[in-house]
């Protein structure tokens, strides 16, 4: 196999060599639950599904990790708000991401383990760090000591001595240098607390990935990947952290997905284009939302407004309708004939392709390209006047199983049949005879939303999918 990945580490692309054979050890930094997930987090959400969907499609056997963060500032301050405790707000909204992403066609992880249930492993993570000098206590937080790590910098390919010019100790601070990050929080008065060590506290952010890695993983893992954002400071400390522990390489392959704007601009609360899933999806086919969030390569930034939305959803519909269109030819089709024989070879072609282009990277933009040129040709196919039902059924196969690798839906919801649509269209010809005009504008309104199109003639009604 001949996968390649573009590393962020080495900022180049890498042949994909696994640590052990067809198995794939994946770690993805999952959402803090404190509110409904944005299109941003949506992004990785759907971009390392596919990933794992093609290793999977590829005959590999994968170990996909994605935490809970169900303890930490945000989660304290809605508890806070709403007058609630932090393991209700965490519940709540992981069931909620679950809803979301499962309505996006993302799988659920192998293991999604919570912060909550890593307790013990992360305390035992940072005495370890503690006792090998790479962390300190203060006045009963735990801090990690960056200069101690001589690798520090090396994933957002910045100098520990770069990075200390931006950073400054506050007054009061209790670190012992400016770049030094909290592994463990000493609690505050009425906080959600665990005992330690150190007394009552809580984990910082960045060392329950390493812990929750370390374990359901191992010391070293295939791919670490998680949105742009997360690079500096969150996975540039997990390496510190993981490293200096194991004393081996955390992760030999990086992904990061591109951000997201809407209407070119950044998202954010302050600008009024934070856009949830929870709501989008009541407006807009989840699938339409995934199919538009892989047509951009994953490294690149994607731009949302409800014009492109709508541009995708002419070419989604596109490709349905030449899905519909063959299962509808199907069972009227004749044998196979020798002309039929090179449509074989022309979808054996189209699959080398796709598979081509996700090897690259996991190209999912020209990906979807490959299936629009499925499209176009099951269209040429269709228009041919002998139609073999074992080349249909080919075409049929090779949408439903590509379109899957990408976790995309194509068989349609309570299609029509032909011989169904013909009833319909006589029920409407009698209640017209009747008068009853009103069940006559029911039937044709029940038809255009299944996409089929009446037009009245002298010769009497015709229809065709539209």
């Amino acid at each position: 196999m001949s996968i390649q990945i573009y590393n962020t580490l080495t900022r180049k692309k890498e042949l994909f060599k696994p640590l052990e054979e067809n198995k794939v050890k994946m770690y993805v930094c999952g959402p803090t639950v404190y509110n409904y997930i944005h299109i941003g987090n949506a992004r990785p959400a759907i971009v390392f599904d596919t990933v794992r969907r093609y290793f999977e499609f590829r005959g590999y056997d994968v170990n996909f990790v994605s935490n809970f963060t169900d303890v930490d500032d945000k989660l304290i301050k809605a508890a806070n708000e709403l007058g609630e405790d932090v393991p209700t707000i965490a519940e709540r909204f992981i069931n909620a991401y679950f809803e979301d992403v499962s309505a996006l066609g993302c799988k659920k992880a192998t293991v999604h383990p919570r912060v909550t249930e890593s307790i013990d492993i992360i305390i035992d993570f940072i005495q370890a760090l503690i006792e090998k000098g790479y962390a300190y206590e203060a006045g009963g937080d735990v801090y990690y000591r960056t200069k101690s790590f001589d690798g520090y910098g090396k994933l957002s390919h910045q100098s520990i001595d770069d990075l200390k010019v931006g950073a400054r100790i506050e007054v009061g601070d209790k670190k012992e240098d400016a770049l030094d990050f909290v592994l463990w929080k000493n609690a505050k008065p009425g906080e959600i607390s665990w005992e330690s060590p150190w007394g009552e506290g809580r984990p910082g952010w960045h060392i329950e990935c390493s812990a929750m890695a370390k374990k359901y993983l191992g010391e070293t893992i295939d791919i670490h990947a998680g949105g742009q954002d997360l690079a500096f400071p969150h996975h540039e400390n997990e390496i510190a952290q993981s490293e200096a522990i194991n004393e081996k390489t955390f992760a030999n392959y990086w992904m990061h997905n591109g951000y997201i704007n809407i209407d070119n601009e950044k998202m954010s609360k302050s600008l009024g284009n934070f856009i949830l899933v929870h709501d989008i999806i009541k407006q807009h086919d989840p699938q339409l939302i995934r199919f538009f969030m892989l047509s951009v390569h994953y490294r690149h930034p994607i731009n949302y407004n409800e014009e492109l939305l709508e541009s995708t959803k002419k070419g989604l519909d596109r490709i349905k309708t030449s899905y519909t269109n063959l299962l509808h030819r199907k069972e009227s089709s004749s044998n196979l004939t020798t002309d039929d024989q090179e449509w074989f070879g022309k979808l054996a072609n189209l699959r080398e392709e796709f598979i081509t282009v996700m090897d690259d990277d996991f190209n999912t933009a020209n990906a979807i390209s490959i299936l629009f040129e499925l499209s176009k040709q099951a269209n040429y196919y269709l228009q041919s006047k002998n139609t073999a039902s074992v080349v249909i059924e080919a075409f049929i196969k090779e949408f439903e199983e590509l379109f899957n690798v990408l976790g995309l839906e194509i068989s349609p919801e309570n299609d029509l049949l032909d011989e169904e649509i013909e009833a319909l269209i006589q029920k409407r010809i009698e209640a017209r005879k009747n008068r009853d005009f009103a069940l006559s504008d029911q039937i044709r309104d029940e038809l255009k939303e299944k996409n089929v199109i009446l037009e009245d003639t002298p010769q009497g009604t015709r229809w065709k999918r539209g």
